[in-house]
């Protein structure tokens, strides 16, 4: 009988023990920020926290333009892009560059993946791996100073590893506020042409700060003229939550691009 109440009390424990509810919470993301300039860090800050960037697995915007806007999609943690216009698809799977056009279409898929993503995504897409960090001269527009950093590439990454990147923030509050970029994709080599974006238009979303439009300035012998044109950005989204593999594979009349 002794041994009868043992047996029956595990089996009570056994029983409870099985249905007790353990919580586990998931760890927050770390980023280790020491292996960037303290100044970019304070724009990282300012615009959310590159931690807050790097929880994220998914960004869509449209482009607004004359004919039907652009529609872009992109995962976050690979790269993979689906690109929608008018008379194109195209995208990235992860492995393959593919699209699908009408005879209109003139592009590049390979030069356009993640092109306007990368101007749009700045300053958070300045902690990619691969990264050289440098210093530049302050950029003067209208009487103010604009410290700046330099980017540049360890070979091989990316499809233009000789680009180069200038950014420049506000001193004070260290928004982002100008980028200069020089384009190297078609020479392979190295440009002293730089093209400049104006950032000043920003809206907060899921806990960053990002640009509702981008606005592209006239250069005259390496001073900012005025404004050349501005691209605008609406029905942004950006998610924790990851797209699903269909939104980036090959469509069915689609090509593969080398």
């Amino acid at each position: 009988m002794k041994n009868l109440f043992i047996l029956l009390a595990l089996a009570i424990t056994m029983v409870a023990c099985n249905n007790s509810v353990t919580t586990e919470v998931a760890a927050a993301p770390t980023v280790d920020l020491s292996k960037y300039p303290a100044a970019l860090q304070k724009v990282f800050g300012k615009h959310g926290s590159l931690a807050t960037w790097k929880n994220m697995k998914a960004l869509s915007y449209e482009i607004v333009k004359e004919g039907g806007n652009e529609k872009q999609a992109i995962d976050l943690h690979n790269r993979r892009e689906r690109i929608e216009a008018a008379n194109f698809k195209t995208g990235y799977d992860g492995t393959n560059f593919w699209v699908e056009a009408d005879t209109s279409y003139k592009g590049n898929p390979v030069f356009y993946h993640n092109l306007m993503f990368y101007f749009y995504a700045m300053p958070f897409v300045l902690a990619d791996d691969g990264i050289i960090y440098g210093d530049a001269a302050p950029l003067e527009y209208e009487g103010k100073s604009y410290p700046g950093i330099r980017i540049s590439y360890n070979d091989g990454v990316g499809v233009s590893s000789q680009d180069e990147y200038f950014i420049h923030y506000d001193q004070t509050t260290y928004e982002m506020a100008w980028l200069g970029y020089t384009v190297t994709y078609f020479s392979g080599e190295k440009s002293k042409k730089i093209s400049w974006i104006r950032y000043d238009d920003w809206k907060t979303m899921n806990g960053l700060s990002l640009p509702n439009s981008l606005t592209w300035f006239k250069v005259d012998e390496g001073k900012l003229i005025e404004p050349r044109n501005t691209r605008k950005f609406v029905d942004i989204k950006v998610s924790e939550t990851a797209l699903a593999d269909a939104v980036f594979a090959k469509t069915a009349g689609a090509k593969i691009v080398e």
